[in-house]
C-alpha cells in the first residue's frame, strides 16, 4: 500500500519512476575513470550508493539561493527554492528541477525498503525519497551532500 502511494505521488509532481533496467545512463564511464574525476567520498556515496552521516555534509545547512547539481554530471537536479529543514540532517528538497531530472528505483537493502533517487544522466545515486515532506508535493527529496554540487545564483549587475 505504501508503495502504491509513493508512486502515486510521485507520478503527481512528475517523477516517472523508472527503473534502473529501463533507463540508460546518457553518461558512462568506467569505475576507474569514476575514481579519478571524483574524491573518495563522491564516488563511495555517488558510484556505490553510499550515505553520509547525518549533519556532517558540506550542505545540508546550507542557506544560499542556487542551484544543486550532480555532482558527477554537473545536471542541475534542485533549485534552493525547493529546498526545506527536514531536521534529517541531509540537504531535503520537495521537488526535483524538472520532472524528468532524477529517475527512481525499488531498494531494498538495509532490511527495509524504499524509493532511491538517482541523476537521470548518469544515474549517481544521490539519496532517497520519502512522502512525508511539506506542501506543495508532500515528498522529501532526501540527498547526499556529496552526490551534490552548489552553484550560487549570481548577484544581478548594478
Amino acid at each position: 500500500m505504501r508503495r502504491e502511494w509513493t508512486m502515486v505521488l510521485l507520478a503527481a509532481i512528475g517523477c516517472r519512476g523508472e527503473k534502473i533496467m529501463s533507463h540508460k545512463a546518457e553518461i558512462s564511464r568506467s569505475e576507474e575513470e569514476w575514481r579519478s574525476l571524483l574524491t573518495p567520498e563522491q564516488f563511495r556515496i555517488a558510484r556505490k550508493k553510499g550515505t553520509e552521516r547525518a549533519f556532517t555534509g558540506a550542505l545540508w545547512d546550507n542557506k544560499k539561493e542556487g542551484e544543486y547539481r550532480c555532482v558527477c554530471c554537473d545536471l542541475p537536479l534542485f533549485s534552493s527554492s525547493a529546498k526545506y529543514e527536514s531536521g534529517t540532517g541531509w540537504p531535503s528538497f520537495f521537488e526535483p528541477v524538472s520532472a524528468d531530472a532524477v529517475v527512481t528505483e525499488n531498494d531494498s537493502s538495509l532490511f527495509m525498503t524504499r524509493t532511491e533517487i538517482l541523476c537521470r544522466r548518469c544515474m549517481a545515486h544521490l539519496g532517497h525519497v520519502f512522502p512525508d515532506g511539506p506542501a506543495p508535493t508532500g515528498m522529501r527529496f532526501c540527498t547526499n551532500s556529496a552526490a551534490l554540487s552548489f552553484v550560487p545564483k549570481e548577484a544581478p549587475s548594478p
